[in-house]
């Protein structure tokens, strides 16, 4: 009896201890971005905690290393699929007018629109 008893209670603190570790270590967790947001994309959640304030201040809040690239070039922007110079034009959009904004990295963004993207390119769709 006392074997099958001390039995129990090792496969308890064994259990007790696994779902403690897999609780710890389960991810997610400790984001504080709402459903959707990235790394590489900005959500219209993020953008309407920042209203009146154009694209180009929001990016430099929120995701400032999408405009420091290696090569020193600009991203490119492309606002609904069509190009639209550089990230200078971003002073002209509002948050208010945006849906998302995403980031494409140098390589990602020659693979699908061509050369000239060293510092890869910033995609915004508006809403």
């Amino acid at each position: 009896m006392r074997v099958q008893s001390s039995q129990r209670f090792l496969v308890l603190a064994l259990a007790l201890a696994l779902g403690t570790a897999g609780c710890a270590s389960g991810g997610g967790g400790g984001s504080s971005r709402p459903a959707g947001a990235s790394s590489n994309r900005i959500v219209q959640a993020e953008l309407e905690a920042l209203p009146q304030m154009n694209a180009l201040l929001a990016i430099e809040r929120l995701r400032a290393q999408w405009l420091r690239t290696r090569s020193g070039d600009p991203p490119q922007l492309y606002v609904d699929g069509a190009r639209r110079g550089n990230v200078q034009n971003l002073t002209s959009i509002l948050t208010t007018e945006i849906g998302q904004i995403e980031y494409m990295s140098a390589s990602d963004a020659t693979n699908r629109f061509g050369t000239g993207h060293a510092g890869g390119a910033i995609l915004v769709t508006s809403r």
